[in-house]
């Protein structure tokens, strides 16, 4: 099994017609991803390398079944295509766009809740399931299928602990770019209740960062709800308060969001919590030897 996206995933890219978009949908395609259409409007009736172009969601669920959106479009379009996409009634949203203010994506995340959508993202690098279907950016060429789950809040360090992983030939079920923004989609709690309930994933590696509360969250589910085993990496041991480090969310405010509390906390569920990427690897490696 996989947690959100498999062979039965089929994708409509908006904005595919963009440089990034057509990068992207030609490269996910290549990977073995269903990426059945795209969407720019104005263009519909084009194709981009034999995926056939629509002006609108709708239209484009209606003639290939599409199921999944991946959006490249600019920030100050993204919100209302993440609209379009729920209104059309896909399964999985993920949005790799970044820069999308903060108050956009308060009042997205409030209209999803009524829908049967589910967001990843804005601003992360997406889903992969090793081997069965890519949709956004994680460069399928460093994972491998297997049954360790990855989230993780940071794009880079997923890349690093994926490739230490495949290095020492562990496997990935799916690994989840959540994204560092402030208000997202699917976070830690959302992803570890999906990997919890899917019996071919055997442990979790759960990447975090410096600001906000989301892993001390996280480390409360892992003590009350999870038999998985999981392993945690906090980026940012060394950020001075006040000052943000990379992700808009990665700020500490005071005593609150620092690396040492959140490792503390995670450790105080159970999680082994791994200093560097190598030590992670070498973690995951020694608990399921």
């Amino acid at each position: 099994m996989a947690i959100l996206v498999d062979e039965g995933t089929k994708v409509v890219v908006a904005g595919i017609t963009g440089s990034e978009g057509t990068f992207h949908a030609l490269r996910n395609r290549s990977y073995g991803t269903q990426v059945v259409a795209g969407v720019t409007p104005g263009k519909g009736g084009q194709d981009v390398e034999g995926i056939p172009v629509f002006d609108t969601v709708a239209d484009a669920v209606e003639r290939t079944g599409a199921n999944t959106s991946l959006i490249f479009v600019p920030a100050r379009f993204a919100p209302e295509a993440i609209y379009e996409a729920a209104d059309a009634g896909l399964d999985l949203i993920v949005c790799i766009t970044e820069g999308i203010a903060v108050r956009d994506m308060a009042q997205v995340t409030a209209y999803l809740r009524g829908t049967g959508s589910w967001l990843v993202g804005a601003n992360c690098p997406g889903v992969i399931s090793p081997g069965r279907s890519n949709v956004g950016i994680i460069p399928g060429e460093i994972c491998s299928p297997g049954r360790v789950g990855l989230v993780s809040r940071s794009g880079t360090l997923t890349y690093q602990i994926v490739h230490e992983l495949t290095q020492r030939g562990i496997g990935q079920s799916t690994c989840v770019g959540m994204g560092g923004d402030p208000v997202h989609g699917i976070g830690f709690l959302e992803a570890l209740e999906r990997f919890e309930a899917d019996p071919e994933t055997d442990l979790v590696v759960m990447i975090g960062e410096i600001g906000g509360d989301d892993e001390e969250r996280a480390a409360a589910f892992i003590a009350d709800r999870m038999r998985t085993r999981v392993v945690g990496y906090i980026a940012g041991f060394t950020a001075p308060p006040g000052k943000r480090m990379g992700h808009a969310g990665a700020i500490i405010t005071g005593s609150a969001g620092t690396a040492q509390a959140k490792a503390e906390a995670l450790e105080a569920a159970g999680a082994a919590v791994g200093r560097t990427p190598t030590q992670v690897a070498e973690i995951v490696r020694d608990a399921l030897s």
